[in-house]
């Protein structure tokens, strides 16, 4: 069975729902997206892969054509067309490494409170170094609107992220941010990552904290 979806002019995180739906309904087979720039590009093609799809991209005339082939249904009481690992890679663990429940840490801003600058980062700074301490460590950690800045180039953090993910904490990105931002290319620990998994992250069982 084959698809086809017009997802250009389409705001995060509507491609990666659209794209979802159509696999959910073909079961197996094959699904052509189509978006019209490189943050819709990548995030679907995360989404499929980690769906455990296989990805081809073309690009033509600006467009970027993804042709996402399933080979397979899912089982076992699963959404239709969702491989059976699927879930695992796409949604919040219920549980944390040491039982309890897991632990998220949003950040919306690569600064720490709302007053002067220069002492939002040395705290944003002292916090991370009060991360690197917790046993067990936060579980995951969500960056988004100018908190991208903390895991790219010229971060103060860097190291301290890089102890953390070393540690097992999840490190995610919001895509839109980092395009916003221009800073694709300058992504140095984590991944890149979607409004849908970062809402599923939010949602999901567990205390999140929010750092703005």
């Amino acid at each position: 069975m084959s698809k086809e979806i017009d997802c250009r002019g389409l705001a995060c995180p509507r491609p990666v729902l659209e794209t979802k739906k159509a696999l959910d309904g073909i079961g197996a087979g094959t699904v052509t997206v189509i978006v019209d720039n490189p943050t819709a590009r990548e995030n679907v093609t995360m989404f499929a892969e980690n769906a455990g799809c296989r990805v081809e991209v073309a690009e033509k005339e600006g467009d970027y054509i993804l042709t996402i082939t399933r080979e397979g249904s899912g089982t076992g009481g699963q959404t239709p067309g969702t491989p059976p690992d699927a879930a695992e890679k796409t949604s919040c663990p219920q549980t944390a490494g040491d039982g309890t429940r897991p632990l998220t840490y949003l950040f919306s801003s690569n600064l720490f409170g709302q007053g002067a600058p220069d002492l939002g980062l040395t705290l944003i700074k002292s916090l991370f170094s009060t991360l690197v301490e917790m046993d067990p460590p936060p579980d995951t950690l969500i960056f988004l609107n100018s908190g991208v800045f903390l895991v790219c180039e010229t971060s103060p953090v860097l190291k301290q992220l890089r102890v953390l993910g070393g540690r097992g904490t999840e490190i995610i990105a919001c895509g839109t941010c980092l395009n916003y931002y221009k800073l694709q290319d300058k992504l140095q620990v984590g991944r890149a990552s979607n409004m849908l998994e970062i809402n599923e992250r939010l949602t999901g069982p567990g205390k999140v904290v929010y750092i703005t």
